[in-house]
């Protein structure tokens, strides 16, 4: 058994690490040493994740949560434990602080140490409770943790009740930390973490059965993969020279569906991957009554459209994913319209390694025409052209051009799916910071900081400012939002937790020394609060030095 001191500490340690393979190094030691049924949980922990990104456990535990724990323990007033945020920077070292201040802080373990098993059971604890009372008892269990730590664990419990460890190990150190503890190519860590969504159990697979049972690792229905994502294309004969005959598809303006079926059970998970089944009831029965399968899994596109078969504003759809409320009422005013256009799984045997166009084949045995996104394989650029004018003029962003002999790679972004738009590509930011605004604006948040993924790290690295594109509704909203996201203020400057995911518009991207990308936006403007991606899916520095390339012709 491990204690949770000994996790603490490694992290205190990484923490102090600045090159990725010293850190990749202590990571893969720290996992060796960890017994066989800890290290699913270590793996999660060490990323700053308690559960599966997929699963249905949710912590639910916010700033405001946890400062109601912190403030019991301490019996010091929630103003001031946020006031030990801003001068610290930081929910962890601001809680060890004030929990250190109270003489109220005792260890209700009498047993001995906390275990990694213990903070990991506690938090299982606080996810499983719901409905009326549970926030009380939320904040009871979190209290009785932390009272139960010392102060160095302290600082890391915190952080992983609110999910956010900021030691700098993201997935690229993790696969590779895997990697040398268990002496498996990283190629085979990664594949397994694309079909399962879980470095938790790649680890515990890749140390208990080795190369072997990575390989036998596969698609599972109830499991969401990652799902396959695009490059912007540089062109339609560009395009065609790469790839021979295209299947070309319209590129909807809606919000992309996971389904899976196994037997009368459908789960409909988002973008996200997160189960919004209850919340697309009109998506659910479009699946029921348009899919002949015993158990499929499916890749798709659901559309908003309004009475004129226009897509609606893609916040309108937004609104029908975080519905929880009011959902029949809801789906007739934003109805939803299913666009089904690839196939992962299907009566026991996975697809993701059969071409595209035998996929195809196997979808249209399975679905319905009425719920069938439209495909044409072809290699003459005046149809593609045709249809790319087609799905504009009908609302759509543009056209999808895919290798029609190309395998489904989950959570990968590569040549063989390609993206045409009549702009230039839109980036997918997280928001780290922000400026109070002036004038009739100062109660609100004006202009907000945003920045690409590090994807060897779990850091941001900032690439511009953001203030044009937002509304007046939206200002009081996004304030709203982003109030409960502040962990550090100084004058009109504000600091926030990295929970959000901007879709920014912008002329050119600039060399420029003032943010620690090295890069900058010219004109960006807020195109969307893409409330349906997560965090992780923020766009890496890789692709903005590729856009950057492509832009200058180098």
């Amino acid at each position: 058994m491990t204690s949770f001191e000994e996790f603490a500490n490694e992290c205190k340690n990484i923490e102090g690490i600045s090159g990725s393979l010293e850190m990749t190094s202590v990571v893969a030691e720290f996992f060796k040493k960890v017994d066989d049924d800890e290290l699913e949980i270590v793996t999660r922990f060490i990323m700053g994740k308690v559960f599966p990104v997929w699963s249905e456990q949710q912590l639910g535990i916010g700033p405001n949560l946890l400062y109601s724990a912190i403030s019991r323990i301490s019996s010091l007033p929630v103003k001031r434990i946020e006031g030990f945020v801003k001068e610290t920077g930081d929910i962890g070292h601001a809680a060890e602080k004030a929990i250190a201040s109270s003489k109220r802080h005792v260890n209700f373990f009498s047993e001995g140490k906390l275990s990694i098993r213990d903070v990991y059971q506690r938090f299982q604890k606080i996810a499983s409770l719901t409905g009326k009372g549970s926030q009380d008892a939320k904040i009871k269990n979190l209290q009785y943790l932390l009272a139960a730590a010392e102060p160095l664990e302290v600082v890391y419990i915190a952080r992983l009740a609110v999910e956010e460890l900021r030691i700098g190990v993201g997935e690229g150190i993790v696969r590779n930390a895997i990697s040398l503890a268990f002496n498996i190519s990283p190629d085979l860590i990664e594949r397994g973490y694309m079909l399962t969504n879980d470095f938790g159990h790649v680890a515990h697979t890749a140390k208990k059965e080795g190369s072997i049972g990575l390989e036998k690792l596969g698609v599972v229905v109830g499991r969401p993969l990652k799902m396959m994502l695009a490059q912007v294309a540089e062109g339609i004969q560009e395009a065609v020279e790469e790839m021979g005959r295209v299947a070309v598809e319209w590129k909807f303006d809606g919000a992309r569906v996971q389904i899976h079926i196994d037997g009368s059970s459908i789960i409909i998970y988002s973008r996200k991957l997160e189960n919004v089944t209850f919340s697309l009831p009109d998506i659910e029965k479009s699946v029921r009554s348009g899919v002949k399968a015993n158990t499929v899994i499916l890749d798709g596109e659901s559309v908003a459209l309004d009475s004129d078969k226009r897509p609606m504003a893609f916040q309108e759809i937004l609104k029908r994913f975080r519905r929880k409320y009011d959902i029949s009422a809801t789906a007739l005013e934003i109805p939803l319209y299913l666009n089904i256009f690839d196939i992962l799984y299907l009566n026991g045997e996975s697809l993701i390694d059969m071409p595209l166009v035998q996929r195809r084949k196997k979808l249209e045995e399975v679905c319905d025409k009425s719920i069938l996104a439209n495909q044409t394989i072809t290699d003459n650029t005046s149809e593609i052209e045709t249809i790319y004018k087609e799905a504009l003029d009908a609302g759509h962003e543009g056209v999808m051009l895919k290798n029609p002999g190309s395998f489904y790679t989950p959570g990968k972004r590569g040549k063989n799916w390609l993206k045409l738009k009549p702009v230039m590509d839109t980036l997918d930011l997280a928001v780290i910071g922000g400026e109070w605004g002036e004038g009739r604006r100062a109660s609100f948040i004006g202009s907000y900081l945003l920045a690409c993924r590090d994807p060897d790290s779990d850091k941001f690295l900032s690439i511009g400012r953001v203030a044009t594109g937002i509304t007046d509704e939206q200002l009081s909203e996004l304030t709203k939002l982003f109030k409960e996201l502040i962990i550090l203020e100084s004058g009109v400057h504000v600091e926030f937790e990295p929970k959000v995911v901007f879709e920014v518009a912008f002329e050119e991207i600039q060399k420029s020394p003032n943010y620690n990308s090295g890069y900058a936006l010219r004109f960006p403007r807020l195109v969307n609060v893409r409330t349906d991606k997560s965090i992780e899916d923020a766009d890496s520095i890789e692709k903005v030095e590729q856009l950057y390339i492509r832009q200058k012709g180098r």
